[in-house]
């Protein structure tokens, strides 16, 4: 699923960083931002995806994919994400 949703989010102009909870030095790396969202981890879907801007600086989470969903869907809902933030 993520080698998809992977190359979606290319295509649209958008980096993907992939966070597996079980690897520990990516996990670490960017659990700042998981916790932001979700600081108990409480209501997060499989997977979810968090569209974050400015990841290197004062980010800001502005959008989320949650939850699996056909590969059409995906690609919809992430274009509208950009959409409104543009």
């Amino acid at each position: 699923m993520s080698h998809y949703d992977s190359s979606v989010t290319k295509e649209l102009g958008c980096d993907f960083i992939s966070v597996m909870l079980q690897d520990t030095e990516q996990y670490r790396k960017y659990r700042h931002v998981l916790l932001k969202q979700y600081p108990t981890k409480e209501g997060m879907g499989w997977p979810t995806y968090l569209l974050v801007k400015d990841l290197d600086n004062e980010y800001s989470i502005v959008g989320e994919l949650k939850g699996g969903m056909p590969k059409g869907d995906f690609r919809l809902k992430l274009q509208k994400i950009i959409s409104s933030i543009n």
